[in-house]
This record gives structure tokens, sequence and C-alpha cells, in this order.
């Protein structure tokens, strides 16, 4: 849920279909628009799970199913029978808000365009300004101030030397939903962890998992290995 994860997956699939992709990282126009698009798309995904079967997929996503419960709104299939009125003013006004983005952003390009000359440094450390109040307002305790330097320290080592942070994102975002999941689950079945493996669904899961996590290494080795290969040949 959310956009980070749809932005990421579109500048990754994008960067790997360019013929360019020493542009990227500096400006370039498919770097831009297509995490955009995945941006904006989000908003609207994010709408499916909420309206359907009443899963919040992101914060804002969480917030709106409180208000639908505070005016005791379930979301799920008979809200489209029940409140069809109330569900495509819903999705009217993401077509509304999409034109108004537009009539905004026409006149607007030149104001944002000039943002661009803004010069990096100036950047970074009004980022970092922003994210440390952000921490401080959060709750303000040393311990978190310390994860926020040590992470500004982790990605600045992987964009150094060029490793992917989307993985890292999507692991700060999945991973404590996936502890509470396994908390929830040992919870129910009363400590015994056979139960995560009880499940022919679960097993399948895994193997997915481990097939993704295991095949690209595999093929890479496997490559590595062709090659070296070719390399003795020629020198026979």
């Amino acid at each position: 849920g959310g956009a980070e994860i749809g932005t990421f997956l579109s500048y990754s699939t994008e960067k790997a279909l360019t013929k360019h992709p020493e542009e990227f990282g500096h400006g370039a126009i498919e770097g831009v628009a297509g995490p955009e698009a995945a941006n904006n798309a989000s908003a609207a995904g994010t709408l499916v799970p909420l309206l359907t079967l009443g899963l919040p997929t992101s914060a804002t996503a969480a917030i709106m199913l409180a208000g639908f419960q505070q005016f005791g709104l379930q979301p799920g299939p008979l809200l489209f029978a029940n409140n069809a009125t109330l569900v495509w003013s819903l999705i009217a006004s993401l077509l509304v808000a999409n034109l108004m983005l537009l009539v905004l952003n026409l006149p607007l390009v030149g104001l944002w365009v000039r943002l661009l000359a803004i010069p990096k440094p100036w950047l970074y450390a009004g980022i970092l300004a922003f994210a440390t109040l952000g921490t401080i307002g959060a709750n303000p305790s040393p311990f978190e101030l310390g994860m926020l330097l040590a992470f500004g320290l982790l990605g600045y080592g992987l964009r150094r030397y060029d490793y992917p942070i989307a993985p890292v994102v999507v692991g700060l975002i999945l991973g404590p939903l996936a502890e509470q999941q396994l908390r929830r689950a040992l919870a129910i079945s009363q400590g015994d962890p056979s139960v995560l493996v009880h499940s022919p669904v679960a097993i399948i899961l895994y193997l997915i998992a481990a097939t993704a996590l295991l095949l690209p290494a595999y093929l890479r080795l496997r490559g590595k290995g062709k090659v070296l290969s070719q390399l003795a040949a020629e020198e026979d």
C-alpha cells in the first residue's frame, strides 16, 4: 500500500528500459514522469481494497476508514449497495482533483522548474532539518534520533556504492506489519511455531518467496560461470 513501492518500482523499470541509463539522476524525463504517474495512480488504487474489503493499505486510507466508521459506515461489498451515492461521489472527486491539478500545474510550471536551481547542499540541509524535526515531533527520543542518523548513513552508503534503495524502503514499510502479524499468529497458536507452516497456502507462499530470493542469485552465478568458461576456452 501507499505510493512508495509503486514509485520506486516505476523508477527502476524506467531505468531498466531506457536506452540512456546514464541520464538517470541528472533530470531524465522518464525518471520523473514514470514515478509521478505511479504516485498519482496509487491514490486511486488505495481505494480499491478500502472500499471493497475495508482494508486500509496506507496511512491516508486508515484515516479514511476511521472517518467512515465514525459516521457508522462500514466499507465492504454492502457499501456499494447501501451507500452508492457516497462511493461514486468519492470516485468522482478523484477526477475533479486531477483536473484541478492540471489547471494549477500548467500555469505554475515555471515556478516548479526554478526549484531545480536550488543548490543540492541547501536541499539536503533542508530535508535533514525537516526529517529531524519530524522525528522529534513524533517522539522526542535520543534513541530514535540515533536511528535517524544510522539510517541516513546507511542510505548514503547504499547510494555511494550503487546499491538499490527501494528494497530498504519496502522493508521499512512492510517489516513492522510482518512482525505484528507474526506475533498475532503465535499468540493465537499459543506459541506453537508449527502454525506458520500448517497451511498449504502458507507453504506455497514460502516457496514463491524463496524462489524470488534465490533464483536471481543462481542465474547470476550461472552467468558468471559461463563467462569464465568462455574466457578459459578462448585462452586454450
